[in-house]
Order: structure tokens, then C-alpha cells, then sequence
């Protein structure tokens, strides 16, 4: 309805140009609001406030003058100018109920748009370094891009979902150093296992595993006692990772690197799928190496001028492009960084054909934003098809107790063990309930709430009541015609029933506006206070009345109310239940 008061007025400012009452305008500048509250009708534009000084004119009388040309229409009841020149529009009664006829005839096609276009879409999220189990703060990212992923699905946008794979690098070189110390260890080699290695139970499972599948084949007689001496921790890790390559060798070296990705990545696949996030693709770092297509990109910015060496490493010019310094992208010794291949990957994410890319960080990665967008600009491909949306990590608390996580030390909470304690339904809608740049309290008690206050259990709640009432309603032997109701929809004139209409027709705009701006919280929101119209409905008004046409009128509403609560909690990937 708001995109029909938008037509009009785009007609009636037509008619005052074409009488040359005002200058040519841009429609695209037009726009129509909900109403803050009833008093003030159904939808309010400021047109008039906007275009009154190109108008010469005051904002009052230039919104009288769009009152007046105003085509006719079926859906108001009346057009108000108030305060300073807003245009408020009343809708007519039957406008409001048309609602349900279009939500139940529709279905879950009802939200849908064209906003989108079909623009070939990659959001890449989660992307997690497969060096341990996901943990909560992964969690926030899992559920954020894919709420986004189907909110831009639903307004007709071509998704695709994607994984980065970090299956090369000096994380994953320290973990499979942690696995064979863990293995050396079970072969009762007497070493000390350093404190900034992976310290979690999932790496002497993975390397007990080896064990028994390749007994002493990386066992080791060679003296290292002297490698652990290095007082500096960071470069112990760099000492004992060379030695582990030159001890074992490279194929040896690569059977424990490649167990400990897999068991890793196969973990954290089954975990996301358990959470209910699949995706499209899982992309190899490695390919960007493996396919030349890190060095292609080197040697194009090469050729471009925007690269030079110092020190024995080559540097991109990033500072020229509105970064603070220039970066490294090849190191003295020889190996690409891992900004190199984050310039290669959105290289390859452009050539794939996307015309849309969306990167789903960590709020912790804020500063590689000007080197990437800088690095697209070098290679002549366009940083405005580039959208970085940063996501907080989620800070756990179980009770007051605030729970301290480090991956490196195996103090964490998985995500696994989340969706265990609180189930995948609160932890998807809890993560999503703040704009993904502000800071996440995940209170698991009020998660785990039967009550009011939780807001997805009150969600669920008023869903499974509009099934209960259909239960009585055969328990009954009362009969509910949905074609006939739809010719009875004149008799939902109570108050709370124009407010739950209004609601209803709200959905759409709010998609748009979710999708729009990345902000999948706006759809929880919504969610809640549409269950917080149907409560109240519920407890004023009966629906199983003896009538028949207010019974069928008042069935036809709250089965709409239901479909939309389905389809609201199907894109954040949240059930529904018949029964609580």
C-alpha cells in the first residue's frame, strides 16, 4: 500500500509540473512513511517540506496544491496536511482488509519483490580459520549472513553463499605443529607443548587418531629440547614449524596438515548445518596459490605501477588509494601474505560474475577495509560492487558470569555446545537481535526462558495459539470457509483488528527495509510486535463465536497473522511450532 500512496503522489507532482506549479523533481526523492501513530492516519510523506523552496513556496500550501491533484483512489478515506506541511493519508476500512486476502492468496510468496533484479549476488561469511570447533562468536557471523542471504533471496536478488577456506598460512602451519607435538606426546616423547600453540582436547583427539592409523610413522629421535629455549613465544612457533617440515618431510609434513584441516572443516560443516546455514560454495585459499591466480594478480598490479620492493619484499602502493600505509604482498623470503590472496579472492569473486559482493567480517578486521577496496581500484575493477558489513563477536554469560573464550588456549564455548543448551531456534534469533556492528550480550538464561520476556519463545507462542485455536475450532464442530471469508473480511472492525491489519500490511516495506540495509534485527522486531497485536487480540476478543461470517472473518485473520509469523521466522531460519 505504501508503493500505491507513493504512485499517487508521484501523479499528482506530475500534474503540478506539467501546469508548471513547480520545477522537475526526482521521484526517486519521494517518500512515504508508517504513521507514528493512529491519530496521524495510516502513512505521512514530507513531499511538500522537501520540494517547497524549488516550488517557491511554503511547504502548507504546496502540500495543499498535491492534495488537490491527487488522482481518485479506492484506498483513501481522506488526505490531512499537518504541522509544518506533512501529508497524512487515512485508508479506507476495506483497504485494510484487502491485507488478508492478498496474504492468503498469496502465501509465502507474500514479501517477495523485485528490488534485486536478479543481480548475481555473492555474500561470503563465517570463513572461520578451520584451526578449531566454531565458537559463539562464529555463531553471530553464521546467523547474521544468513539472514541477510535470505532477506536479499526474498527481494529478488540471484545469492550465492560462500566459505573462505583459510587452508593455507601460518595458523593453519601452527596447528599442524600442535597436532605433532600432541602425537610425539602420545608416543611418549618427552617435550613441553607451548602455551601459544592450539591447546584444545579436539588437537590430541585428532592426533591419537594419526596414531592409530600411521602408528610411528611421525614419530621423531631427533633432540628438540633446544628449540623450546627461544624466549620470544612467537618466533619458538616459527622455529618449531621449520623443523617439523624439515624433520618429517614435505609428504609427511602434509598428512598431518591435511588430518588436521579435514577433521576440522568436517567438523565445522556439520555444525553450520546443524545451525542451519548451508552454503554454495567452501573456496580454497590454497586454489588462489595452487591456480596461479595470486601470482597473475601480483604481476597485474606489477604492470600497473602499484607495486615496488623494499627490504627484499614487494609492496602495494595502498597508501596513494586512501589506505593508511602501503602492504606487504610478498615477503623477503619468498611467500605471498595473506593480503595477497585477499586481493587474488575478490579479483576471482569479480571474474566469477558477480556484480554484488558482500563480505561478512569480524568487527576485529575494520582496518583491512581501506586495503582491499584499494587493492580493487589498482586492478581497475569497481570497490562500489564491494559492501563490507562487520559483525561484532558475542560476549556469553551464564548468569552474571561472563565466560572467556581463546581459541588458542581451548577456553571457549563451541557452537555446537550452544545449539545443545539453548537450541538452534533462540541462538539464531538471539544472535540477530542487535544491528551486527553493536556490541551482542547472549543472555542463556533468558535463551532458555518459557516466558514473556523471551522474545522468540513469545514469537513461537502466538504462532502454536493460532494453531491451538484451530484444534478447538474441530473440536467444536465448527466450520471455517477460507473463500467465504474473504467476502466476510467487512465484519473485522474492532480496534484491535484494524491494528493487527495494519501490522499485517506492514510486512513487505519491512522486508525491503531488512534487505535494503542489511538488518535482519528490523525482521525480528517486527516479528515480536505482530505477536504482541495477535496476544492482545486474543485475550479481547473471541474468535470461535457462534456467527458465522465474524467466525470466518476472524479465522481469515489470524491465519494470515500466521503465515506471516511462518514466513518472518523461516528467513531467520527459526521454527514455527503447532504446539508449545
Amino acid at each position: 500500500m505504501k508503493k500505491q500512496i507513493q504512485e499517487l503522489l508521484v501523479q499528482s507532482l506530475a500534474e503540478l509540473q506539467s501546469k508548471e506549479i513547480i520545477p522537475p523533481i526526482n521521484d526517486a526523492t519521494i517518500k512515504v512513511e508508517n504513521a507514528r501513530s493512529a491519530e496521524h492516519g495510516d502513512f505521512a510523506s514530507n513531499v511538500a517540506m522537501i520540494f517547497a523552496k524549488a516550488a517557491k513556496t511554503n511547504p502548507r500550501e504546496l502540500a495543499q496544491n498535491i492534495i488537490e491533484h491527487l488522482p481518485e483512489s479506492k484506498l483513501l478515506e481522506r488526505v490531512e496536511i499537518a504541522g509544518p506541511g506533512f501529508i497524512n493519508f487515512y485508508l479506507k476500512q476495506n483497504a485494510h482488509q484487502a491485507i488478508v486476502a492478498e496474504i492468503l492468496n498469496k502465501g509465502n510468496e507474500f514479501g517477495n519483490s523485485a528490488i534485486g533484479a536478479g543481480t548475481p549476488t555473492l555474500i561470503e561469511f563465517v570463513s572461520a580459520n578451520p584451526t578449531g570447533p566454531l565458537h559463539i562468536g562464529h555463531g553471530r557471523g553464521a546467523a547474521y549472513g544468513a539472514a541477510v542471504a535470505n532477506l536479499l533471496k526474498k527481494t529478488g536478488f540471484d545469492v550465492s553463499c560462500e566459505y573462505y577456506v583459510n587452508d593455507a598460512g601460518r595458523q593453519m602451519d601452527i596447528l599442524a605443529l600442535s597436532i605433532w607435538l600432541r602425537y610425539l606426546q602420545h608416543c611418549d616423547v618427552n617435550l613441553p607443548f607451548p602455551d601459544n600453540a592450539y591447546q584444545g582436547d579436539y588437537v590430541t583427539e585428532i592426533a591419537i587418531k594419526l596414531f592409530s592409523e600411521h602408528a610411528d610413522l611421525f614419530s621423531s629421535s631427533e633432540d628438540m629440547t633446544h628449540l623450546f629455549e627461544e624466549a620470544d613465544p612467537e618466533i619458538k612457533l616459527d622455529n618449531l614449524i621449520k623443523h617439523s617440515i624439515d624433520a618429517l618431510g614435505k609428504d609427511r609434513y602434509q598428512i598431518i596438515f591435511d588430518a588436521g584441516l579435514n577433521s576440522i572443516l568436517e567438523n565445522i560443516k556439520q555444525d553450520l548445518l546443524d545451525f542451519g546455514v548451508e552454503f554454495d560454495t567452501w573456496f580454497s585459499e590454497r586454489s588462489l596459490v595452487t591456480d596461479n591466480i595470486v601470482q597473475q594478480c601480483i604481476t597485474k598490479l606489477t604492470d600497473n605501477n602499484w607495486v615496488y620492493e623494499k627490504d627484499g619484499a614487494q609492496w602495494f602502493r595502498s597508501s596513494e588509494l586512501g589506505d593508511e600505509k602501503d602492504r606487504v604482498l610478498v615477503r623477503e623470503n619468498g611467500q605471498a601474505t595473506y593480503f595477497a590472496s585477499d586481493v587474488a579472492y575478490h579479483l576471482n569473486k569479480i571474474e566469477r560474475g558477480f556484480t554484488k559482493i558482500i563480505d561478512v567480517w569480524g568487527a576485529d578486521h575494520h582496518g583491512y577495509i581501506a586495503r582491499v577496496k584499494a587493492s580493487m581500484q589498482a586492478l581497475e575493477l569497481s570497490p562500489e560492487k564491494l559492501e563490507i558489513l562487520l559483525v561484532q563477536f558475542a560476549t556469553l554469560y551464564r548468569g552474571k558470569e561472563k565466560l572467556q573464550m581463546s581459541t588458542r588456549s581451548g577456553q571457549f564455548i563451541t557452537l555446537h555446545q550452544l545449539q545443545n543448551e539453548v537450541g538452534k531456534d533462540a541462538a539464531r534469533f538471539f544472535y540477530i537481535l542487535r544491528k551486527s556492528e553493536q556490541h551482542l550480550d547472549f543472555d542463556l538464561e533468558l535463551a532458555k526462558s518459557q516466558s514473556n520476556d523471551n522474545p522468540v519463545y513469545y514469537i513461537q507462542y502466538a504462532h502454536a495459539r493460532i494453531c491451538s485455536v484451530f484444534r478447538q475450532l474441530d473440536d467444536k464442530g465448527l466450520q471455517y470457509n477460507q473463500a467465504e471469508s474473504l467476502e466476510q473480511l467487512e465484519s473485522l472492525t474492532e480496534p484491535h483488528e484494524i491494528k493487527l491489519l495494519s501490522a499485517l500490511a506492514r510486512y513487505p516495506d519491512v522486508i525491503e527495509n531488512a534487505a535494503i540495509n542489511y538488518e535482519p534485527h528490523q525482521l525480528a522486531y517486527y516479528l515480536k510486535d505482530l505477536a504482541n497485536d495477535f496476544h492482545t487480540y486474543y485475550n479481547a476478543n473471541q474468535f470461535l463465536v457462534e456467527d458465522d461470517s465474524i467466525r470466518n472473518a476472524r479465522l481469515a485473520l489470524i491465519t494470515a497473522t500466521k503465515n506471516i509469523i511462518n514466513n518472518g521466522l523461516s528467513l531467520l531460519s527459526v521454527s514455527s511450532p503447532e504446539k508449545m
